[in-house]
């Protein structure tokens, strides 16, 4: 009888989603092939499809890994309890932004919007993911003005939305060109601009 091999165990979830998320921030999802992100993890193709079906899943489920790591930062930064709206405010900005050119967590958010308009499962997925980066900065806007700091967005709940999907979509902005590397985008300018923007938003 031919002797037994011993089945390589799977490799965990999390080293799964660090390996794609590396990879496809060096490549881009279209030239990640299941087979090379398997042999790089010592696993078949047929192994990774199993789990994730497709690479448009793939790149979902690691852009929700890699967003569930940040959240647990923004959460601690949100919590502290020796900080006041305006610094949790900065604390949340500082977060969204990416670090600097080729940011592995922006690159799958631009792969992520490419692929939205051909799927529907990509587009609820984005919007299951961003939810709660939207809900922690309508929580923000509520507190400041619940504790006079932000004198611009009084007027209701429904207006702490409208300000929050403002401030994101200036945040997006700023963000898609430091992520690309474009000329003249850098990080420190657009928290500057941001600021300045905030100011006009919120008041106070």
């Amino acid at each position: 009888m031919g002797e037994v091999r011993a089945r390589r165990p799977a490799r965990p979830r999390e080293e799964v989603f660090a390996a794609a998320r590396a990879a496809i921030a060096e490549h881009g999802l279209a030239k990640l092939t299941m087979a090379g992100l398997g042999k790089q993890l010592q696993m078949s193709a047929g192994h990774l499809l199993y789990y994730f079906g497709s690479k448009d899943q793939l790149l979902l489920e690691t852009l929700r890994w890699s967003e569930e790591q940040l959240g647990e930062r923004r959460r601690a930064a949100l919590a502290r309890a020796d900080s006041d709206v305006r610094e949790r405010l900065a604390a949340y900005i500082d977060l969204y932004l990416p670090e600097g050119p080729g940011d592995p967590r922006w690159i799958l958010w631009l792969e992520v919007w490419g692929r939205s308009p051909a799927s529907a499962e990509i587009r609820q997925g984005q919007l299951d993911i961003e939810a709660p980066w939207q809900a922690d900065l309508v929580a923000l806007i509520t507190a400041g003005v619940a504790a006079g700091v932000f004198t611009a967005a009084d007027d209701g709940a429904r207006s702490a939305q409208d300000r929050a999907v403002q401030l994101r979509a200036a945040l997006d902005g700023f963000a898609v060109p430091i992520a690309i590397g474009l000329p003249g985008a850098d990080r420190e300018r657009a928290t500057a601009q941001v600021s300045a923007l905030t100011a006009a938003l919120l008041g106070g």
